[in-house]
């Protein structure tokens, strides 16, 4: 008798460590940091580079594998991954394959009294919660690289510090946006990011993000930066919609935000921006689909 859970141990989980550690050592990282990555020894870091551990050509050969250990060794790598969203990564495929999938295959072939049995062994996978955090703070991440990777972003960085920040599918409130914890600050020149993201960490910016999209607006993500007309001319020139709203009514910032973009003609990622008041440090707000496009969009725009 052989269940599912042993083929899984004792031929998915080491082609699948194999093939990371390859592909790991292969992007630059010593057998210490692979083996921190993977929270496995550096002696089983060896044994899987000298190819000391035996690989199921199946497993190793089908392309959603494949492709699933080159995104997981990129996202490690270069941070962009935590090793939580590698592992529910890794384990959203594993139950795709236990489903009537190759796994299921593999374990007909290791059981062959199975195929003569009229049992339904699909097994449903919905998506996680967890899944879908660890995939918009990955997003961040990528976001922040960007704008970290412009040598003169800390210049677009306002008095009160900028936030890059992404939300949930379903957000409602500011607990479901991830942002900097302690925002991105002008550090003798240097943008700097104090933190990995976190949900509910930015009350300003997530909230400006939640209030455009409470008006049916399609996004995701939002950077809040220091605002100057020529600024703006820049973004309009690059072919962004720019909106201004009212400063002085931020109280009643989801109604002031509605009334801006009521008749507005709204591009995927645009900009809306007030130009301060008593107290009110002027800021620029670009918005759009996720983190990683509305830093690319700053950095192309700037």
């Amino acid at each position: 008798m052989k269940f599912i859970e042993e083929l899984v141990v004792e031929e998915f989980l080491p082609t699948v460590r194999s093939m990371l550690a390859e592909s790991l050592r292969a992007r630059d990282l010593t057998q210490r940091e692979v083996a921190d990555v993977l929270g496995i020894s550096q002696s089983a870091v060896s044994k899987y580079a000298h190819g000391e551990v035996a690989r199921n050509d199946r497993i190793a050969g089908d392309e959603r594998v494949v492709d699933l250990v080159e995104q997981v060794a990129d996202g490690l790598s270069t941070g962009d991954m935590s090793r939580v969203q590698a592992l529910v990564e890794i384990e959203v495929l594993i139950r795709q394959l236990e489903d009537g999938d190759l796994l299921a295959d593999l374990h007909e072939a290791a059981m062959p009294a199975l195929t003569e049995a009229d049992i339904d062994f699909s097994i449903h996978d919905p998506d996680s919660r967890i899944r879908t955090t660890e995939q918009v703070r990955s997003s961040v991440r990528r976001g922040l690289r960007t704008l970290t990777s412009m040598g003169d972003f800390a210049r677009l960085i306002p008095n009160v510090g900028s936030n890059l920040v992404e939300c949930l599918p379903d957000a409602t409130t500011v607990d479901d946006v991830a942002g900097v914890p302690g925002r991105i600050f002008d550090i003798k020149g240097r943008a700097t990011v104090p933190s990995d993201p976190e949900f509910g960490v930015s009350e300003h910016a997530a909230s400006v993000l939640l209030a455009a999209r409470s008006h049916a607006v399609d996004v995701q993500a939002g950077l809040n930066i220091t605002y100057d007309a020529e600024l703006i001319a820049q973004f309009e020139q690059a072919g962004y919609t720019t909106i201004e709203f009212d400063s002085e009514a931020s109280e009643e910032l989801e109604t002031t935000i509605g009334e801006a973009l009521a008749e507005a003609s709204l591009t995927d990622t645009f900009v809306l921006y007030q130009t301060g008041g008593f107290g009110i440090e002027p800021i620029s707000y670009v918005l759009g689909p996720d983190a990683p496009t509305v830093a690319s969009v700053v950095r192309s725009a700037t």
